[in-house]
């Protein structure tokens, strides 16, 4: 993640300028967020060409919409929400085309991996396969964005509490199914 600016006043003309169509504010928006949208995107949609699209789209929709945004400084958390949306549409439409589950990439590089190392991180890696989009979209905001509690409820539209309640849940689960 790019740092943007010192102030929040700053971010906020930043956020103004670009919302009234100045193209090298959202530039500067663009350069600070397209990484860890694009990061974030692959850990929801775990695919390349997938996660791309949907950075694509966001950026679209939040040069439309960035003057609805009243709090710039929420910017970051609903540059992601609007970019996790975007990777779950298009997961719905990509599995509506198929008709079937994604597969699980078994892409590894060969040689030089410790097998118990390999072993686990496959199993996590078919643990997080197995989770619904939105599952894996709050772990993302979570462990890839780093998002606490609070940006998290922005991005969901939940509160804080039930927000750490379904997170909770959520590794739980996932602690179980790996043991």
């Amino acid at each position: 993640m790019g740092a943007m600016a010192g102030t929040a006043g700053e971010l906020a003309g930043i956020v103004e300028s670009a919302a009234g169509g100045d193209t090298v504010a959202f530039g500067r928006i663009m350069a600070a967020h397209d990484d860890e949208l694009y990061r974030i995107c692959m850990a929801v949609g775990r695919d390349p060409a997938i996660a791309a699209d949907a950075v694509q789209s966001a950026w679209s929709i939040a040069w439309r919409k960035l003057g609805s945004l009243r709090q710039p400084e929420r910017l970051r958390p609903w540059l992601v929400s609007v970019a996790v949306n975007e990777v779950k549409k298009l997961l719905k439409q990509r599995q509506r085309r198929l008709g079937r589950e994604l597969p699980l990439d078994q892409a590894e590089e060969a040689g030089g991996v410790d097998p118990v190392t390999g072993i686990a991180a496959f199993d996590l890696r078919a643990a997080l396969e197995r989770l619904d989009p939105d599952d894996r979209a709050l772990l993302a905001m979570r462990y890839v964005a780093g998002f606490n509690a609070s940006e998290l409820s922005v991005a969901l539209g939940l509160s804080p509490s039930g927000t750490r309640t379904r997170l909770e849940r959520l590794l739980r689960r996932l602690r179980q199914e790996l043991e």
